[in-house]
């Protein structure tokens, strides 16, 4: 391929795009990416404010399932970056509650040991109960989630007599923390599949944060990759539709109305986005592109908070089934770049950033209004450390349409990365591969389209 150079022009540079952006460099392509936004990195993106303060547009955790992620990281030289934090999953409740779900450093399964049975919270009968759910996973192993996408979590757990308490505890949070959406709407698959490989795979639970923020210790790393190895970027650059014609896609036309052509297009945009671009046409030709709009987004809102005191000493991701915050972390714990305020040490005092959901509901609500809900959240959880706390700062992020919507019966609206069309290919976590809408599905989704071009390329 050197001798002629086969071209890719890549819409969006978000995790999928960016990871794609690499793939493509290194096999010899000749790689443009379009973002419409002026920074890189999507769902995984980050910036600083006008006050000089870094700002996310999530609660970035890394679940140590993601290995594609981290083959990615060693690559460009960035893996030391995450810092891994003890193997335990904390919950915080109202009162000033909590418990926390440890692990033993002991094969699968005798690694849930200490989680069934010392969690000091529910009782032995409810996690028996729990245990006896999962024998369809332990006997059938990763066949089983996907027979159950028909039910809503809720509905499988009724079926298994879950215990009320156990699903509104332990797997609302859960829920919402995966998908943004509760028990009663995900599907029964999604809960499943996290349960069976953290079942299986006894360190894939295990989560860590990185440094700082991702543009300094990931996202920007990423794209300098590709950048120095030829590929082009085009920030603040919109592109409004695919032209298809003939079967195939003949170029892309920008906001501009400039016109580009390429050997080969990859989209890496979030679904809704994607079928903004896709003309009419293809939808009609294509059945495989005329469903893609049965997958739906889901809205996201991230709360940053700044205290004047330290609220809790913990130095994890947390989770809480009451209140507005199924999971949150106290950055200034987690995350060592983090412990600033508007340039200047925020030593021994509280940055939280929060994940409220659902959020659907608390959309049309104003900043006040939603940091309002947060705060009252946080001070239920530690009614004595939040004492006379005061905000010093706090940030808001609204995303109408973040992660897909893994409803019951949706997983077969979920496309390959390969499409109809010779030319075309699409990247994205909504798209099938193991690891759903997350920076692990991102970065396995653009690995999968870069290879299906590879393969295309080469004859």
């Amino acid at each position: 391929m050197q001798g002629n150079k086969k071209s890719v022009v890549i819409l969006g540079g978000g995790l999928a795009g960016l990871t794609a952006a690499k793939r493509l460099t290194d096999q010899g392509f000749s790689v443009k990416l379009f973002e419409k936004r002026s920074i890189y990195g999507g769902k995984v993106s980050s910036w600083k404010d006008e006050e000089g303060d870094w700002i996310e547009s999530g609660t970035h955790c890394f679940f140590g399932a993601y290995d594609v992620l981290y083959d990615l990281m060693r690559e460009i030289n960035v893996y030391d970056s995450v810092l891994w934090k003890d193997h335990k999953l904390t919950y915080t409740l109202s009162e000033g509650n909590s418990f926390t779900f440890n692990t033993w450093d002991l094969p699968s399964p005798l690694h849930l040991l200490p989680a069934i049975v010392k969690n000091g919270y529910f009782t032995f009968g409810e996690m028996l109960s729990f245990s006896k759910s999962l024998i369809p996973l332990a006997l059938k192993k990763d066949k089983y989630p996907p027979t159950q996408d028909h039910l809503t979590f809720t509905e499988w757990a009724k079926q298994h007599n879950f215990g009320d308490r156990l699903l509104d505890k332990m797997f609302r949070p859960m829920a919402l923390a995966l998908k943004f959406i509760p028990p009663e709407k995900i599907s029964a698959k999604i809960i499943l599949d996290v349960t069976e490989v953290f079942y299986r795979i006894p360190d894939a639970s295990c989560m860590g944060f990185l440094k700082g923020a991702p543009q300094e210790h990931f996202i920007g790393p990423l794209q300098e990759y590709s950048k120095a190895k030829g590929a082009e970027f085009f920030p603040g650059t919109t592109v409004e539709q695919l032209l298809y014609e003939g079967g195939t896609v003949k170029g892309v036309r920008l906001a501009n109305g400039e016109v580009l052509s390429a050997d080969y297009y990859l989209s890496a945009l979030p679904v809704h986005n994607l079928n903004a671009v896709l003309p009419e046409s293809m939808k009609k030709d294509w059945k495989f592109f005329g469903e893609l709009e049965k997958l739906e987004g889901v809205p996201v809102i991230s709360v940053q908070i700044w205290y004047d005191r330290k609220i809790t000493p913990e130095d994890n991701v947390l989770f809480s089934p009451d209140g507005v915050i199924p999971v949150y972390a106290d950055l200034a714990n987690t995350t060592p770049d983090y412990k600033m305020l508007r340039g200047k040490p925020h030593e021994g005092k509280s940055r939280f950033e929060f994940c409220v959901a659902p959020a659907g509901e608390l959309m049309a609500l104003s900043k006040e209004e939603i940091i309002d809900r947060v705060d009252r959240s946080v001070r239920s959880c530690y009614p004595e450390t939040s004492k006379g706390a005061k905000i010093l700062k706090s940030t808001l992020v609204k995303i109408p349409q973040s992660v897909y919507a893994p409803l019951p019966n949706m997983e077969q609206y979920r496309p390959t990365q390969k499409t109809p069309v010779p030319n075309l290919f699409i990247a994205g976590g909504f798209t099938q591969q193991l690891y759903y809408d997350s920076m692990g599905g991102a970065v396995m989704s653009a690995n999968l389209a870069s290879d299906e071009i590879t393969r295309v390329a080469k004859g």
